[in-house]
């Protein structure tokens, strides 16, 4: 589905990593039988056969007039990750692929990070001489400054070296803009503040010429949220926080024309929410 055109932008991914996830690791109250009732509108884009959940880890890059944006950074190359041991010192052609749809890195004007959870920010920054560097080399970094407030105290947990080798490097050279959770970038696209997933957590709106489209962040996990939207992460920082962020946001644009562009949302990615009963469904 994607590029999507909304108006005068166009959004396009462009994935570092995709494949089937067991729900448990994802939703503690994902059991196979409660999964399983929504195969028939999770299958074939969002669940296999196994009852696996099919997920991706992308970027979204949106070419507004005048600016090219990245939305999230993956993972990384080179970077130790001794808790998340099936992305320690990852090796992909994540650059390449994305000089290769069009948007090599000197191309982008504005980097967002939705939050600043290990997969939406490794790639701020790249190893080179030893030394962790911007990825992006003409690009400001958008952080919404809770974020950063939460996550530069972390020193002293699991979570230090993940700041410490793709956020504060960025912040340290001048290149972050350390921004409110409802900054507008311009006239046509502007930070939501969706929080419970993290404190700080946003999401990007997009209107333009009557059109209107959100990248979500982790504001959702997987589709299969939509029609359980009381389903935490195990990453949520405050889980009740986030299921009600998330019934706010399913209420408010299901059965709209809006496009819900989910951050790990397995291709075709783009969709539309509708209600189901009491709940809701992802359409693609």
């Amino acid at each position: 589905m994607l590029p999507l055109k909304i108006g005068r932008l166009t959004i396009s991914a462009v994935v570092e990593r995709s494949g089937p996830t067991r729900p448990s690791f994802l939703f503690p109250d994902a059991v196979p039988e409660a999964v399983e009732r929504h195969r028939d509108w999770l299958a074939p884009h969002f669940m296999d056969e196994r009852g696996r959940l099919l997920q991706s880890v992308h970027s979204f890059v949106v070419d507004a007039p005048g600016l090219r944006m990245l939305v999230d950074t993956c993972i990384g190359n080179d970077k130790p990750r001794a808790r998340e041991r099936h992305w320690h010192m990852q090796r992909t052609p994540y650059l390449e692929d994305l000089a290769a749809a069009g948007f090599p890195p000197e191309s982008i004007d504005l980097v967002l990070c939705t939050h600043l959870h290990v997969d939406h920010v490794g790639w701020n920054t790249r190893l080179a001489d030893g030394k962790w560097v911007p990825t992006f080399p003409r690009a400001r970094y958008l952080f919404p400054l809770r974020e950063w407030e939460y996550w530069s105290r972390q020193e002293g947990d699991e979570y230090g070296p993940i700041i410490a080798d793709s956020v504060r490097p960025i912040v340290e050279a001048g290149r972050a803009d350390l921004v409110a959770s409802d900054h507008r970038i311009g006239d046509e696209m502007w930070l939501e503040p969706t929080p419970g997933h993290t404190p700080g957590h946003v999401s990007l709106r997009l209107a333009s010429q009557g059109e209107q489209g959100v990248i979500t962040g982790d504001l959702m996990h997987a589709p299969i949220q939509c029609g359980e939207p009381g389903w935490a992460s195990h990453f949520d920082t405050d889980p009740d926080l986030a299921r009600a962020t998330r019934r706010a946001f399913l209420e408010g644009t299901a059965n709209r024309d809006v496009w819900v562009l989910g951050t790990h949302f397995h291709a075709p990615t783009a969709g539309h929410v509708i209600r189901e009963g009491a709940a809701w469904r992802f359409r693609v």
